[in-house]
């Protein structure tokens, strides 16, 4: 069985044939096969390490794997997903490795992860890894790779303190955090020795060639698709998004060097297609990248596109993709007041969003996709009044075209400006309110767990505290009934569920994640905070409930 998934795996690079001498390494996903394989993210970094000719590496994914070396020295998580962290303490134990970083010994491999969840937030996860990567892999991963070297044959602790002089590379257990008290905030994080950095920058990388797929394979989640990044981060800068700021600054893929000899690559090998990126139609030249893809001898292409800013659906576009077999569009409006939409920095106007309606009906698409929130700071009620009138209006617009709402729930994301807000207490209601007005309107509403929400809001929230929870809430199940177990379990032991996911934080207090510095300074988000706040009705209590 598992041979045949490698087998039907059609390979855009050329692995390389590892020396004698090469690091035994274990590249791991901590999903099934055909979701691991889907991340881009995880596919690169693979083939990065496969055509190093000083790494023998091998894939692992929770239901199969390649041949496992005996003694790996490194083994590297990629992770996309909270949740997945339960897979990745089960994956550790079936190499009978230590799931915390503090018991393991000179015998064991270094546990190195990466991926979007840990550059955000590491903390909740950090006593698990040895060494934690944060930002793009580009540059970080050679780095990592060649500073390792040097100490390949050093003591754990030499090999740690060696690897935390690189930028971008988080060694947890160099750093002390102290709290208020056992249940309160943290008061200070603080590197163990003076040689240890006392920030540590996450890495950006800074070119305009961007990714692509380095495997194409029918066993993928999204069968035989071809990814190519068209852009990196996203100009808007909605205050909520971790996608904007985290990856900031947006950059974007050279339409001659990058995107067309990547594009004529992948399909030669298959004929569907997906484009990513936050803001994809923001490319500067995405009409001429369009055009290209509209020629006759892509005719039995199949194109996929992430989601497409509002005011750039054009008729031609909606044309371009109902010719290349997509049906519908996906739009992220966040909500029908204009007052939020000033909170949230969301540049866009009903009237746009009405335009994009009918441009998508009159190119062809038998349907559109919206994206709205609940719960953003300064929200009330009317705001919601405003979403449904909104809604009716789209819908009047473009009659016969079938429109979905998709709503999740404001969860804080770190680094953002909105990092200081708590979940709104109101949010299941609201999301209960619009399904019960847009049901009878035909609008088919798809609300997000809210449930979900507060386990991601915790996770994106927490600190090192919430390790011993997470052990807990592994043999518990993933239900929010789980965490709000183990939290009666550890009562006293750390704050309570309230702290992290529901209460508005002081600006003054230490953020777990203070000693990790994304794109933007800490001042430069109070700035854009401030903004936000300026269009409240009633000014917001910006301290601990």
């Amino acid at each position: 069985m598992t041979s045949s998934v490698f087998a039907s795996e059609r390979l855009l690079f050329t692995p390389t044939t590892p020396n004698n001498d090469a690091i035994p390494l274990i590249f791991a996903f901590p999903n099934e096969y055909s979701v691991g394989i889907t991340s881009l993210g995880y596919q690169l970094v693979w083939a990065t390490l496969a055509m190093r000719d000083d790494v023998e590496v091998s894939r692992l994914f929770t239901d199969i794997h390649e041949q496992l070396p005996r003694k790996p020295e490194i083994v590297g998580f990629s992770i996309s997903w909270e949740l997945d962290y339960v897979n990745i303490l089960n994956l550790l134990e079936s190499l009978e490795i230590p799931i915390r970083a503090t018991n393991r010994d000179d015998s064991h491999p270094i546990i190195f992860g990466g991926g979007p969840v840990l550059t955000a937030n590491p903390e909740p996860f950090a006593d698990f890894f040895d060494v934690i990567l944060l930002g793009d892999g580009e540059n970080l991963l050679g780095n990592f790779i060649e500073a390792y070297k040097d100490v390949r044959n050093a003591s754990r602790q030499t090999q740690l303190k060696a690897l935390a002089q690189i930028p971008g590379i988080y060694v947890p257990s160099l750093y002390e955090v102290e709290y208020q008290a056992i249940d309160g905030a943290v008061k200070s994080i603080k590197p163990i020795s003076p040689e240890i950095p006392t920030v540590v920058q996450k890495q950006t990388y800074r070119g305009n060639i961007l990714s692509a797929s380095t495997v194409v394979t029918e066993k993928a989640a999204w069968e035989k698709i071809y990814m190519v990044e068209v852009v990196r981060s996203c100009p808007e800068m909605c205050r909520f998004c971790l996608a904007s700021y985290l990856t900031l600054p947006f950059r974007t893929a050279s339409l001659e060097s990058s995107l067309i000899p990547a594009i004529e690559k992948g399909l030669k090998v298959t004929n569907r297609l997906g484009l990513l990126g936050a803001s994809v139609t923001q490319h500067p030249e995405f009409e001429a990248l369009l055009d290209y893809i509209s020629q006759s001898k892509y005719d039995d292409v199949r194109l996929s596109i992430a989601s497409v800013r509002t005011n750039t659906v054009t008729v031609q576009l909606a044309k371009t993709l109902a010719q290349r077999d997509t049906r519908s569009l996906t739009i992220a409006v966040e909500s029908g007041s204009e007052k939020l939409r000033q909170i949230i920095n969301k540049k866009l106007h009903n009237d746009e969003i009405i335009q994009a309606a009918a441009n998508a009906k009159a190119g062809g698409l038998s349907g559109l996709k919206l994206y709205g929130m609940v719960g953003i700071p300064g929200e009330e009620p009317e705001d919601l009044e405003q979403t449904v009138a909104m809604m009716r209006d789209v819908k009047k617009a473009a009659p016969g075209l079938r429109l979905t709402l998709g709503c999740s729930t404001f969860v804080p994301k770190a680094h953002t400006p909105f990092q200081w807000f708590g979940v709104n207490k109101q949010a299941e209601k609201r999301l209960q309110l619009l399904q019960k007005q847009l049901k009878p309107l035909g609008i088919d509403f798809r609300p997000e767990s809210y449930n979900w929400s507060i386990i991601q809001a915790l996770l994106s929230r927490g600190d090192r505290r919430l390790s011993h929870l997470l052990e807990l809430t592994r043999d518990f199940g993933d239900s929010l009934g789980s965490y709000k177990r183990a939290f009666k379990q550890l009562k006293g032991q750390l704050p309570d569920l309230d702290f992290y996911v529901h209460a508005n934080w002081s600006t003054e207090q230490i953020l777990p994640w203070s000693h990790l510095q994304g794109p933007l300074a800490q001042s430069t988000l109070l700035k854009h905070l401030t903004d936000a706040t300026s269009h409240f009705q009633k000014s917001p209590e910006l301290q601990p409930i």
